[in-house]
């Protein structure tokens, strides 16, 4: 069984994460019956074509009415039953409360070893041909070319808006409605200040604010009786583009079209797990093949990918415990330092490359690749060296012929203790973050968002802990070679000292 601290389930198969910018171009790296929070109405209306069942309205409030709480079963089960009478097969699995996830699919029979599972059918499936319940709005954006992503966030929020007319409710019924793969800048700068992927995740934020302001005046304040602002604003499309982030698969055998699943990504993710989701063509359905047996009562799992922890937080929303994950890592901030007398002549041939001043390479916890020491040769390198700036650039950015290791004996002491002091540099924020981390969120009421804030900084610590854990590896072992190669030094200088005094 995975270990891991999360507290709401969120699934699925690993495709690169998708930062967008402008709508010419997208950039990937894989219940009860009732409704909870119903929709709030407001007077006016979005003009849907005839064939609309339901002609939906805006909203008054600017917050998502729609989804759920994040440990409900109650929807997740309304959509359990929905899906079945909607033709999905009957299954081994069924949805309940686990202690990995909140929610989870659980196995209610023996599962064998290289059994295959699920079998939605494409029928059941959400992707950029799927059926506008206002059909119109559709037409529209296929018209302006927008790509799958931003295309299926704002078809998620258009058939929230009209809920009971979508033949998607149940599932928009079941999705948490404050999705943790899409934090607030705020949450970010509170939370995540102590580790490199806060920069990541504040890109991904000013991506998807850069999407909607780039839908909102190409597309949507030309036809404000389709997308309404009340509707179609930035903070309903941070909740879809929160639950792409999350849930979209890309099924490599339906010609890697990206999708929602609806059941199968109520899977829990396991580092232990490497089988996933995809298009099934004999059996003509989503599916996935199990790499173990499940006894009944076990909560099933699938991968994500192998991804670091800072990666599966800003993805998906969790942290797996401390030492469970073969892929973690992290991202060590590396610069050059604008006193060295170098410094433009070495930016020049790092620009060469498609690098910067200011770059982070991936540590883990068995070692760090070539490109950083290379890199670190760059930054320490004296003006006596400039012959070499081209070549030490090319191998910290990979774009070398040659795939060897750069050795420079003269200047890697200074390079080592280079990347030491990077080390040291980010162990303290490190250090600060947890030190203060005891008093942090004991200042709101609400009990919901105590809840989330709580959890918000568990989650915190926790990336923290694992990847301080890696840099501290990382800086004994450099700390042990600056040793050895110190006392080679002195060795060698004893030894020339003697021979020296040996011929006097």
């Amino acid at each position: 069984m995975a270990e891991a601290s999360r507290l709401f389930h969120t699934p699925l198969i690993p495709i690169s994460n998708p930062l967008y910018k402008t709508i010419s171009s997208t950039r990937f790296q894989s219940q009860s019956q009732s409704q909870s929070h119903p929709v709030i109405f407001h007077k006016r209306s979005i003009h849907c074509p005839a064939s609309t069942t339901d002609t939906a309205k805006a909203i008054v409030t600017r917050d998502v009415p729609w989804g759920c709480d994040i440990d409900s079963l109650e929807n997740a089960s309304a959509l359990q039953k929905w899906l079945s009478e909607s033709g999905l097969p009957p299954q081994k699995m069924e949805i309940q409360r686990v202690e990995v996830g909140e929610r989870g699919l659980v196995a209610l029979k023996n599962i064998r070893k290289g059994e295959k599972l699920l079998f939605v059918p494409p029928s059941l499936v959400i992707t950029a041909d799927s059926e506008w319940s206002c059909v119109e709005a559709g037409k529209v954006l296929k018209r302006n070319s927008v790509p799958d992503w931003p295309l299926l966030a704002t078809y998620l929020i258009s058939e929230a808006s009209v809920m009971k007319s979508s033949r998607w409710s149940n599932y928009i019924s079941a999705l948490p409605r404050q999705p943790y793969s899409l934090l607030t800048r705020a949450e970010l700068d509170r939370y995540l200040e102590a580790s490199q992927i806060r920069e990541r995740a504040i890109d991904r934020v000013m991506d998807v604010v850069g999407t909607y302001n780039d839908l909102r005046l190409r597309i949507f304040s030309k036809y404000p009786d389709l997308f309404p602002e009340e509707v179609f604003n930035i903070e309903t499309f941070k909740w879809s583009f929160g639950i792409l982030f999350s849930r979209l698969v890309r099924l490599r055998s339906m010609d890697g079209r990206v999708a929602l699943v609806p059941w199968a990504d109520m899977l829990n993710h396991s580092c232990g797990v490497e089988t996933f989701l995809d298009y099934d063509k004999p059996s003509k359905g989503v599916v996935f093949t199990t790499d173990r047996p499940y006894e009944p009562g076990e909560q099933v799992f699938i991968s994500y990918g192998k991804k670091s922890n800072g990666e599966l937080l800003l993805s998906y929303g969790f942290v797996p415990k401390e030492g469970t994950n073969p892929s973690d890592s992290v991202e060590l901030a590396l610069s050059l330092k604008k006193s060295d007398k170098c410094y433009e002549e070495k930016l020049e041939a790092l620009r060469n490359y498609g690098l910067s001043a200011s770059q982070c390479f991936p540590i883990q916890i068995t070692g760090w690749p070539v490109e950083l020491m290379a890199y670190a040769y760059l930054a320490v390198s004296p003006p006596s060296m400039r012959r070499q700036f081209k070549e030490m650039a090319a191998a910290a950015s990979n774009k070398t012929t040659t795939k060897k290791d750069l050795r420079y004996p003269e200047i890697e002491e200074h390079a080592l203790q280079f990347i030491v002091d990077a080390c040291e540099s980010s162990l303290s924020k490190y250090n600060k973050f947890l030190q203060a981390s005891g008093s942090m969120d004991l200042d709101v009421t609400s009990p919901k968002q105590l809840n989330r804030r709580l959890f918000l900084k568990q989650l915190a610590i926790d990336l923290c802990n694992s990847e301080r854990r890696i840099l501290f590896r990382a800086q004994y072992i450099l700390r042990r070679r600056l040793r050895d190669l110190r006392r080679g030094e002195l060795r060698a200088l004893n030894l020339f000292d003697g021979l020296r005094k040996l011929f006097k």
